[in-house]
């Protein structure tokens, strides 16, 4: 395929990724993927399912309250309802591809329940297998669609502005060092998370945040930088060793949250089922369950997930699996579990259509920042967002009559972070379940000094991150400050701009906003 200025690039290859360049079809689309197609990104190691009111007893007026109410005073209830009413058109175009949803004895697709909804409203597939299925089916999809051209083993290296500042292409780079200057009417980053910023994490390694940086270097706005959602049942058993990679430690496997929905249960190491008088209980919002979790193992207790359940190897068998390699019986001996880094809320601000601050780009998936998720991503809800924005995006594009003009000549590769295992134990540290003034102004010294010295990705991220939870004096969603437990009496969004000069420490501008 020639890469003509008429071509769309989109970079990532998880669900967002995916689905985007599909619903642009027959457009000609580029595909940027660091990995094999299908390989390393988050959506597969999804365990939950797709949230969609599709039950007698639901609608997707009340998937929105369930939204607005996790999403703790910063989720948009106009983007909640406009989301929520778009999950049985997405659920039906994924079953139209082949996506073979789990089904219940009448032939239905079987809704299980996760916390902080009201109704079960779950689609899964394969028990725990969600993330997986539904990205071999697009997988499967892209591969057979004619106007999608894959590149493999290739990385955004940086976005490329025409002389008016659009947005007109994008930099590739292999691994061998080689530069390809893709021209593009349009790019979407799908480029998913951050986790792997974090020592205990669940998503793959390679979630640094690079779209994040991308987009802050052409001066895109961020928005809730700060609102990193911890899982608050990952495995304490150690990662798998085939993932783990230089940089600290593997990321850890999960034990989703439709377990407590099937009715496990909290223990600690006294045998004191420690949620039992939280409103919600096991089934409490993330933040809630995190912190009690965090505050357990702070006393110095274990904790364990009790998912003793009937059927387990049946309706989790990811999880016994994961159990089982790593030498456990969850249908005889309960899980340890921790708090781990899962799931970024904030990111490239978009609207509606999923375009970004600067023209010609568009951000889809968990690097975006819609309006959704607010300051705690309700369960389920992440692979439903990028469904629904991949449709308004190619929709948006499709009707787009800009031309750009010539794309600037792309800068030398900047250098990878010889600090990666510095940065994952300080933001575990001090930029993690509980944060205060101390820490994050130790953070942010140290991470602006690596800025300054490497210039690399990982610490302006992993900067703006701290930056923002430093100025976000109160305690809400994802983000809770022990100096400032109670939220503020109003819920704004924070905004963060970046300039950088060479040789200095970048200024990142995170500040309050209505």
């Amino acid at each position: 395929m020639s890469h003509s200025r008429e071509n769309i690039v989109v970079v990532g290859g998880g669900v967002a990724g995916l689905a985007t360049a599909l619903r642009l079809a027959p457009l000609p689309v580029t595909l940027v993927v660091a990995a094999p197609l299908g390989a390393e990104a988050a959506t597969g190691w999804a365990q939950g399912g797709i949230a969609a009111a599709l039950g007698a007893d639901d609608r997707p007026d009340l998937h929105a309250i369930d939204t607005l109410a996790a999403g703790a005073g910063l989720s948009e209830p106009e983007v909640a309802r406009r989301v929520a009413a778009a999950a049985p058109e997405a659920i039906d175009w994924l079953v139209g591809l082949g996506t073979p949803f789990d089904r219940d004895a009448e032939g239905g697709l079987a809704l299980g329940l996760e916390a902080a909804h009201s109704r079960r409203r779950i689609v899964h597939a394969e028990g725990d297998g969600t993330g997986r299925v539904v990205l071999e089916t697009l997988t499967h999809a892209v591969r057979a669609c004619p106007s999608i051209h894959v590149m493999e083993g290739w990385r955004a290296g940086e976005l490329l502005p025409d002389a008016q500042g659009r947005i007109a292409g994008l930099a590739a780079r292999d691994r061998d060092g080689r530069t390809l200057t893709l021209p593009a009417r349009a790019v979407v980053l799908a480029t998913g998370g951050l986790g792997g910023l974090y020592g205990a994490t669940t998503n793959p390694l390679g979630a640094v945040g690079s779209g994040l940086a991308l987009a802050a270097r052409v001066g895109a706005v961020l928005r809730d930088m700060e609102f990193v959602q911890f899982h608050p049942t990952a495995m304490a058993v150690g990662g798998d060793p085939e993932r783990t990679a230089s940089g600290g430690p593997a990321p850890m496997p999960l034990a989703t949250e439709a377990l407590r929905g099937e009715g496990a249960r909290l223990y600690n190491g006294r045998g004191e089922r420690f949620m039992a008088d939280v409103p919600g209980q096991e089934l409490a919002p993330r933040d809630v369950v995190a912190r009690a979790i965090f505050a357990e193992i702070a006393a110095g207790e274990t904790v364990v997930l009790d998912a003793r359940l009937k059927h387990i190897d049946r309706r989790f068998p990811g999880v016994a699996a994961l159990c089982r390699a790593h030498g456990l019986d969850p249908a005889v001996t309960p899980i340890p579990v921790r708090p781990a880094a899962h799931y970024h809320m904030g990111g490239i601000r978009v609207d509606a259509a999923g375009r970004a601050s600067v023209p010609g780009l568009w951000a889809c998936g968990e690097v975006a920042s819609t309006g959704l998720h607010g300051a705690n991503r309700l369960a389920s809800n992440s692979l439903l967002e990028a469904l629904a924005y991949a449709r308004w995006i190619a929709q948006d594009i499709a009707g787009e009559n800009a031309a750009p003009g010539l794309a600037r000549a792309p800068s030398p590769p900047r250098p990878r972070s010889p600090a990666r295992a510095e940065i994952r134990a300080l933001m575990d540290r001090q930029v993690g379940v509980v944060r205060d003034a101390e820490g994050l102004e130790a953070a942010a010294a140290r991470l602006g000094a690596l800025s300054a010295r490497d210039g690399c990705d990982l610490s302006l991220v992993a900067l703006a991150i701290t930056e923002a939870a430093l100025r976000r004096c109160e305690s809400r969603g994802g983000h809770f400050r022990a100096d400032h437990p109670a939220p503020a009496a109003l819920a704004r969004h924070s905004q963060t701009r970046f300039d950088e000069t060479p040789g200095v420490a970048p200024s990142i501008e995170a500040r309050q906003v209505a």
